[in-house]
């Protein structure tokens, strides 16, 4: 009895902040698609989960999704984005199951893009519901970007 009181009495290490959960789960997103590790990515989104690509035809559900990039992970491939910054944001305090964010990510070829998303506390953790990735188009170059995708090729 004596070493479960002293045992109780020991500090425990603090708790995250369901902020910094959701946050370690879009690092963990970000670790395994760099590392094309398949299992570690899909694992983090839910079953009915979106995402959304820099590509207006890229509206993916997961099973669409994971068909395009498994073929890509196989082969040793990934994506790396680096977040340069986020913002994660939780619903009120009644709920505080979803959370959703915005992040500035670098990327080798594409240079500064975005993403931003959803999240779902689940039994199994926070689970991705929707990610969206953009190109971050400085204002000044807008027009010439729109009109690039409405020439025809």
């Amino acid at each position: 009895m004596l070493a479960l009181v002293a045992a109780l009495a020991l500090p425990m290490a603090p708790l995250q902040s369901p902020e910094a959960e959701v946050a370690a789960t879009i690092d963990a997103l970000h670790v395994a698609a760099s590392s094309a590790d398949s299992a570690a990515y899909f694992a983090l989104f839910t079953p009915d989960a979106r995402f959304i690509g820099t590509d207006a035809a890229e509206r993916w559900t997961l099973p669409e999704f994971r068909a395009y990039a498994e073929p890509v992970f196989a082969r040793g491939q990934g994506w790396t984005y680096t977040p340069v910054e986020r913002t994660v944001t939780l619903a009120p305090i009644a709920c505080r199951c979803i959370a959703w964010f915005d992040e500035v990510l670098n990327n080798k070829s594409y240079g500064v893009t975005r993403g931003s998303g959803v999240l779902r506390l689940t039994d199994g953790g926070w689970k991705i519901e929707q990610y969206v990735l953009s190109f971050a188009v400085p204002n000044d170059q807008a027009r010439a970007v729109v009109e690039t995708i409405r020439s025809p090729e």
